[in-house]
């Protein structure tokens, strides 16, 4: 399928067409792709720069939708929110994959998990923060703020940011700890300036 091609407008709201397209109807299948490839490639590519690997990332998402669709639970998440979410976390996981030698931890930081739909209010405060986040992660040294990534937004243990950063485990629980305390004191300092 062609990205980017016209959207036919199926009646069903997202969580029925989501359903249907887990139980298995092609048609349900071809106008859930087509109600939402074009934001699914449009976060691939976003993050990725790379218009074969976004595809490929976009066409998985469908892949996993399709597969857990019947795991999809309106109260936590529109579908949309859902598949984007989805979508991202491939990307990354493609994005890391495909730079083995480490990734720059400036670049990492601006791929910090989109809001879940949240009141504009809410996103408006969710971002000032996530913006003073990745300030205080650009005043760190680079190692460690890499090692605090892998391990915050990762979820890597301090035995897997060690392998793989070619560094010994107390070195990379000390760049975690240094780099938590950094990070905190510059947030405090942040947030006493009137």
């Amino acid at each position: 399928m062609e990205w980017g091609s016209p959207m036919r407008r199926d009646p069903r709201s997202d969580e029925a067409l989501l359903a249907a397209f887990a139980l298995g109807d092609p048609d349900a299948g071809r106008d859930f792709v087509l109600r939402f490839q074009n934001r699914v490639f449009g976060v691939a590519y976003g993050i990725l720069g790379d218009q074969v690997l976004a595809e490929d990332v976009a066409q998985e998402a469908f892949v996993r939708a399709w597969r857990h669709g019947a795991s999809y639970d309106a109260c936590r998440s529109a579908v949309s929110t859902w598949l984007l979410r989805i979508t991202h976390n491939l990307a990354v996981d493609a994005l890391r994959l495909r730079r083995p030698d480490g990734t720059d931890p400036q670049l990492l930081a601006t791929l910090a998990p989109a809001t879940d739909g949240a009141a504009i209010e809410e996103a408006a405060i969710t971002s000032d923060r996530a913006g003073a986040v990745r300030a205080a992660l650009r005043q760190l040294p680079p190692e460690q703020a890499r090692a605090l990534l892998l391990a915050a937004y990762y979820d890597r243990t301090a035995a897997e940011i060690s392998r793989l950063e070619g560094i010994p485990l107390g070195t990379a629980k000390t760049r975690i700890r240094l780099g938590m305390r950094k990070v905190r004191a510059l947030l405090v300092q942040v947030e006493e300036v009137p």
